[in-house]
C-alpha cells in the first residue's frame, strides 16, 4: 500500500473505534467500512515487468477504452486509453525504460473518465518520455470523482519500465501515446494491468539510430 493509504485510511479506522467503544453500531462500522476501502484503494502490488526493450507496458490497471489514431506534435499515431474503475489499483507505472523530459500539469474539467472528451478538456498530467527507441507520451486525467492527479517524478529523472510514477485519486484514465507503425497488442474492451501487461511492440524502425540519439541527449541533461 502506498503512503497515501494511511493519511486516508487510519483516521476513519480511530474515529470508528471510537465510535464502536461508545455502543454506535452503525456509525462506527460504516467508518471502519471506509478505512478499509481507503486500504484497499490504494493498495501497490508488486508486478511482472518484461525485460524485453522491444515492448511498451500498460501505464496503469483497468480496461482498454479507446484505441484510436492521433496525432502529436505532429506525429502520426495511435492513442490507447484506459479506464481505472474505483476498484482497480490507481498507482501508475511508466511504459518503457527512459528520461522524463517534460511533465506539463494542466488543470481543467473533472467529465467522467469514460467521455472521450476527457483526454483533452479533464485535468491531467502529461509525460513526454524519450527512450532508446523514440519518445512516447502518456497521461494522468482526473475523472468524476477522482479529483487529484499525483506524480511522484519530475522532470530530466530517469525510470524504468515498470516503475511507479504516480498516483490518480478515486476512478480515473490513462492514456498512452505511441509512434505510428506500433504494433498494437490489445484491443478495446480488454483489461490490463500496470506494468506488467504488454500494450504494443516499437516499430522496426524505432530500434534504430534515430531514437537512440534522442534519448542519450536526454540522459546528458538528466
Amino acid at each position: 500500500m502506498v503512503r497515501e493509504g494511511y493519511y486516508f485510511g487510519v483516521p476513519p479506522l480511530l474515529i470508528g473505534g471510537i465510535t464502536i467503544v461508545f455502543h454506535w453500531w452503525v456509525l462506527g462500522a460504516l467508518f471502519v467500512a471506509f478505512a478499509l476501502f481507503c486500504f484497499s484503494f490504494f493498495r501497490d502490488p508488486e508486478r511482472t515487468i518484461s525485460a524485453d526493450p522491444g515492448v511498451i507496458v500498460s501505464p496503469a490497471d483497468g480496461r482498454v477504452v479507446v484505441i484510436t489514431e492521433e496525432e502529436n506534435a505532429g506525429r502520426l499515431g495511435t492513442r490507447i486509453s484506459i479506464f481505472l474503475a474505483i476498484w482497480n489499483v490507481h498507482v501508475n507505472r511508466s511504459p518503457a525504460a527512459g528520461v522524463i523530459t517534460r511533465i506539463d500539469y494542466r488543470p481543467g474539467k473533472f467529465l467522467a473518465a469514460w467521455d472521450p472528451s476527457a483526454s483533452t478538456q479533464n485535468e491531467q498530467n502529461i509525460f513526454t518520455l524519450a527512450t532508446p527507441q523514440g519518445s512516447i507520451e502518456f497521461k494522468q486525467i482526473a475523472g468524476l470523482i477522482a479529483r487529484r492527479v499525483v506524480s511522484w517524478k519530475k522532470t530530466q529523472d530517469s525510470v524504468a519500465k515498470g516503475e511507479r510514477i504516480g498516483l490518480v485519486r478515486f476512478g480515473s484514465r490513462v492514456d498512452l501515446w505511441v509512434p505510428q507503425g506500433s504494433e498494437l497488442l490489445v484491443k478495446v474492451g480488454d483489461h490490463v494491468s500496470g506494468g506488467s501487461s504488454v500494450l504494443a511492440r516499437w516499430p522496426l524502425a524505432a530500434m534504430k539510430s534515430s531514437g537512440r540519439a534522442t534519448f542519450a541527449a536526454a540522459e546528458r541533461r538528466s
